[in-house]
């Protein structure tokens, strides 16, 4: 699970790079400022979490079990949460309309938010040496 949980990060690393550039060089004469911003918005968030992941799969410090979770809350987050930004944020430049699926926007950010929760509380659990 750890290699699992490293590549995801090493991914949503990568791609966060490559979405910012394009977000900065690409879209900047395709979309408004505000529209710019959300984008950028997903980016920081995306990366936040890779980050977070590195992390994850690093420590010796949780479970095998909270860290599955924390990989699982974490990755279906960040996909629902920024996916949906990006999407929201290129609306006008696409057919589908995002603002019809605006509501998994908040289901991801919650899962994020669950994620860092099962980091704390097994962090809150750690013995004192």
């Amino acid at each position: 699970m750890k290699k699992n949980i490293l590549v995801t990060a090493a991914f949503f690393g990568l791609t966060a790079i490559v979405l910012g550039a394009f977000g900065a060089h690409g879209l900047k004469k395709l979309i408004d400022e505000a529209a710019l911003l959300t984008f950028e918005t997903g980016v920081k968030y995306q990366m936040y979490h890779a980050l977070f992941l590195l992390f994850v799969g690093s420590t010796a410090l949780i479970s095998e079990k909270a860290r599955t979770a924390i990989f699982w809350l974490t990755t279906i987050g960040v996909i629902f949460f920024s996916g949906s930004v990006y999407g929201l944020a290129t609306n006008e430049l696409s057919a589908f309309d995002f603002r019809s699926i605006a509501l998994i926007t908040p289901l991801g950010g919650t899962l994020l938010v669950a994620a860092w929760g099962v980091l704390f509380y097994n962090v809150l659990r750690l013995k004192n040496k």
